[in-house]
């Protein structure tokens, strides 16, 4: 798609206030594909403004109508599913199949689950001698990342406008084009002026400026933990509403009884996919010493089948963080068994798939978020054993368990400090509520739980 040089601010595409612009880089080639608006807090005021005005007519209109334009925001993007996947490859560098299936799909099922739930969730319930009423919070200010684009906005965005809220939205910068898609495919659905709002810039300039904004009532934030321990102290202080969905450093744990071949390779796919840049991804596989040496020889094989085949990461900031990580490894004295440092050809941000044995849970890789091709395999004595390592990190986002009876995986999964955890290679759900414990985040997205945040409750007593 071509970039748009403006703003989509109440309904319109606005000039920015400033001439500057950020570049947006093909990671496969490291071309500039297009130029966007670095917006600035002026920007942000603008749009919040906008936001602010349309909240009560949007508030007002009733839910199966608010349903009725997010299916036809799902028809538009099913209609440009190819313009987006086609998109998300160019500035993120995914393979276009992997775009295909999910940076596409992922999306107009998430939409298509909120035009069903606006139109069918209880947004009013009696109590004894009460009605309690399910109204939205006000303005959200969404703050998404590049390595889902559109996924994120849209698990944002969706909920937001069901729930009768009204959203400013600022992309990550690596990634707006697609954000700019999503504003037109808004505007295509007839959603009303100022209810959907687009800004793009940087993240300290126009992030920080919509964080803080007064007249934002929640900040939905995904991106680092970092990031969001700041943005988590200024909404405390504003007395605001966040809904954080941060880091991770999932366990893959595969107990003695699991199909071995089958968990090490799905295992491994998990990791590769989206070039390792998946917060959820699985980059601690914890295996029973009885069968450690076989899941690292199968491993190092499954690894070594992507090659070529796996995309890029995003810039070449995060290849020199991914390549730092992989070197840290070696000298803490893990086993590298597939992949390493070197750069696996040129032009191109990309990265060797690869593996590590022999670590150990106190390893820098073992405990923090690399978001890249890297699976570290660790090695535990029995099952209480593993189920310390699988909750001995700050994150609790995800993780997997595999077993040869269900059962036994779900007794083991109920006691993981983990938002959530797919048993024997359970299958996304876009109706299941995403989010972490401990410093993984706060809040759920997706589903009734991702509707309910940007809910609040009013109860009238009879």
């Amino acid at each position: 798609m071509k970039a748009q040089d403006g703003m989509y601010i109440d309904g319109a595409w606005r000039p920015a206030r400033s001439q500057e612009t950020i570049a947006v880089v093909n990671p496969a080639d490291e071309q500039v594909i297009g130029r966007v608006p670095a917006g600035d807090a002026q920007d942000v005021d603008s749009a919040v403004r906008a936001a602010r005005a349309a909240l009560p007519g949007w508030a007002a209109t009733p839910p199966a109508e608010r349903g009725a334009r997010l299916a036809a925001l799902r028809d538009v993007l099913v209609a440009r599913k190819d313009e987006i996947a086609e998109t998300v490859t160019a500035e993120l560098g995914a393979p276009l199949k992997f775009s295909e299936a999910v940076h596409a799909g992922a999306p107009i099922a998430v939409a298509g689950s909120y035009a069903e739930l606006a139109a069918t969730y209880a947004f009013e319930e009696k109590v004894g001698n009460s009605t309690v009423y399910l109204e939205p919070v006000g303005v959200v200010g969404a703050i998404t990342p590049w390595n889902y684009p559109l996924h994120q906005i849209v698990a944002k965005a969706a909920p937001a406008l069901a729930a009768g809220c009204t959203v400013v939205l600022k992309p990550a910068e690596d990634t707006p084009l697609v954000a700019q898609l999503f504003a037109e495919a808004v505007h295509e659905a007839g959603v009303p002026a100022g209810v959907f709002n687009l800004v793009t810039g940087l993240g300290p300039v126009a992030g920080q400026a919509l964080a803080e904004h007064p007249g934002v009532d929640l900040v939905s934030f995904t991106g680092s933990t970092a990031v969001g321990r700041r943005i988590g102290a200024s909404a405390g202080a504003a007395v605001k509403r966040v809904a954080l969905e941060l880091g991770g450093k999932s366990a893959n744990v595969i107990l003695p009884s699991a199909d071995l071949a089958k968990a090490v390779n799905v295992g491994v796919a998990n990791v590769m996919s989206n070039s390792g840049q998946t917060c959820s991804a699985w980059t601690r596989m914890l295996v029973h010493r009885d069968r450690y040496d076989e899941a690292v020889e199968l491993a190092a094989a499954a690894a070594a089948k992507y090659g070529d085949r796996i995309g890029p990461v995003v810039n070449d900031g995060q290849r020199r963080r991914v390549r730092g990580y992989i070197e840290k490894g070696v000298a803490e004295g893990a086993r590298l068994v597939a992949g390493g440092p070197d750069a696996p050809r040129a032009p191109g941000y990309y990265v060797r798939p690869t593996v590590f044995a022999d670590v150990t849970e106190d390893m820098t890789i073992a405990q923090e978020e690399i978001f890249g091709p890297v699976l570290t395999i660790l090695r535990y004595e029995d099952e209480e054993d593993a189920l310390r390592i699988a909750n001995g990190t700050v994150y609790g986002l995800a993780g997997a368990v595999w077993a040869g009876d269900e059962a036994e995986a779900v007794a083991f999964a109920r006691r993981m400090e983990t938002g959530q955890v797919d048993i024997n290679g359970g299958r996304f759900n876009p109706l299941a509520p995403f989010g972490g414990y401990k410093q993984s985040g706060v809040g759920r997205e997706l589903g009734t739980h991702g509707l309910a945040e940007y809910l609040q409750t009013k109860s009238l007593q009879f």
